[in-house]
């Protein structure tokens, strides 16, 4: 893997507990869509970070990043971007990146904010004009955690191939899409997965949950991908 420095070009909170990191590196970078980043603390210190856009967008490092005030891990990696204002990085770390030589159809779930490896993904598609329909979970606790609803809208009305489908588990009174966990949503959605390639991103156990309910419905186990399943 590569290992070089980054700028930190930006720093902006999202909505509480969750930011957008925009990274310049000072060299040229090679990663494949739906690849992660190794942020090093020291040299037996290294923290993953899904890259949340396409590498259609050179000159740029874009990472969302979760970090509650319990959340040492994240938290001290943005203290050290806003101190220092640079980070060194290595990458591209991942074998779940997109299978490009694939004709199948993709459904791509993400949980909170694996939204940003499922994300450059699809704007990989976008960029590349793909005709593979897509179909796009996100799962949230709370609507307010929906973080780029607006920018995910406006692809569905731009880009035909996509269906966005957001699910909150622990809706309001206004909330009128989908309720509950965001794998039931697919497995309520689908009578059969067997034609799809499926891209799975969020918490090892909604992980492990999705990939054994999906084969269910015939998902094929070697078109399932995920990070979490290196370790699961």
């Amino acid at each position: 893997m590569q290992r070089i420095k980054c700028r930190v070009e930006e720093l902006r909170e999202y909505v509480d507990t969750i930011w957008h990191v925009a990274l310049t590196p000072l060299q040229e970078v090679s990663f494949k869509p739906g690849q992660y980043l190794l942020v090093v603390m020291s040299d037996s210190d290294k923290r993953p970070f899904s890259i949340a856009n396409s590498p259609t967008r050179p000159g740029m490092l874009e990472l969302q990043i979760g970090a509650t005030p319990e959340n040492a891990y994240a938290g001290q990696v943005l203290a050290r971007m806003r101190e220092q204002g640079e980070i060194e990085i290595e990458l591209a770390a991942g074998k779940a990146f997109l299978r490009e030589e694939s004709p199948r159809p993709l459904i791509l779930m993400a949980g909170g904010t694996g939204f940003s490896y499922a994300r450059s993904i699809l704007e990989y598609l976008i960029d590349t004009g793909s005709k593979r329909p897509v179909f796009f979970y996100w799962g949230v606790r709370q609507a307010h955690w929906l973080y780029e609803q607006e920018q995910m809208q406006q692809w569905e009305r731009d880009y035909a191939p996509l269906t966005f489908i957001p699910v909150v588990q622990e809706p309001d009174a206004g909330w009128t899409g989908k309720t509950g966990l965001v794998h039931k949503a697919i497995m309520d959605d689908f009578v059969s997965l067997h034609d799809y390639d499926i891209y799975v991103a969020g918490r090892f156990e909604m992980a492990g949950a999705a990939r054994e309910e999906f084969k269910i419905l015939g998902a094929e186990p070697e078109r399932i991908f995920g990070d979490a399943y290196e370790f699961i």
